[in-house]
């Protein structure tokens, strides 16, 4: 799906998750979603909520003009702006666990691909000091994390998603180390990069093209957003920040 209204953030992470529920249910079998974050944002894992000093670091979040929300894929916190392009990529799959590890090195390798092909050198694997740190995350010249990915997998259905930052790296670093110095969680301002940095001029749109023809082959899936928003607002409290501890959801 092309150009969706973009949402407020719980409500944006709320609305990934309505995508896989009804995947799981069997409503469709593969859609890829793509949105520019309406405003800058740091979003938390549910391990990040139960952190001593999590209150700390949602304070600290707003304080910087970030608004906050709780994701229901793994990982720690990430922070963007809207110079970000955010990709939700989800499936109907029978025992969907089964394919989890073959997921992230799939679309790690398809994206880096993606982006060497729109002239970033891109690569897959752990920068030093990298937020939301992981194997599959891509880098540029091994030293500065420009997408990172993360999952959320049902019975029969994933949601694979992916955040690429097209810039305001400046902006992201002071936020990210004083969230992760709250979370107790290592982190080096130097590892945050764009593909903004690499390319200039760089469009989102240019981004979506590309992924589009790489992921699905040029195919997309259609399907009910307002049936899908109203899920969503149904799934919204797991997604809102609270200071107490968390069930998952």
């Amino acid at each position: 799906m092309r150009g969706p209204v973009a949402l407020e953030q719980a409500l944006e992470m709320a609305f990934a998750h309505a995508l896989v529920r009804q995947a799981n249910a069997g409503e469709f079998d593969e859609v890829l979603r793509f949105y520019q974050p309406l405003a800058p944002a740091v979003v938390f894992s549910r391990r990040d909520t139960n952190a001593p000093r999590f209150t700390q670091a949602v304070a600290m979040a707003k304080r910087s003009g970030f608004q906050v929300a709780v994701r229901s894929a793994g990982g720690r916190a990430v922070a963007y702006t809207t110079e970000a392009l955010v990709i939700d990529h989800v499936r109907h799959e029978p025992q969907a666990v089964t394919g989890q590890q073959t997921r992230f090195e799939h679309f790690a390798a398809l994206y880096a691909g993606v982006l060497n092909g729109l002239g970033i050198p891109a690569a897959v694997g752990a920068v030093p000091g990298e937020y939301c740190p992981g194997a599959y995350s891509v880098n540029v010249r091994g030293c500065r994390k420009v997408a990172g990915t993360a999952q959320r997998v049902l019975r029969n259905a994933w949601l694979f998603s992916t955040l690429i930052v097209l810039g305001d790296e400046n902006r992201l670093q002071p936020v990210l180390r004083d969230v992760y110095g709250m979370l107790d969680q290592p982190f080096d301002e130097c590892s945050v990069g764009s593909v903004g940095a690499e390319v200039a001029g760089l469009q989102a749109a240019d981004l979506i093209d590309a992924l589009v023809q790489s992921c699905a082959g040029g195919r997309t899936e259609s399907f009910n957003h307002e049936t899908t928003l109203n899920l969503a607002r149904e799934l919204l409290p797991g997604h809102v920040v609270t200071s107490g501890p968390r069930r998952a959801a």
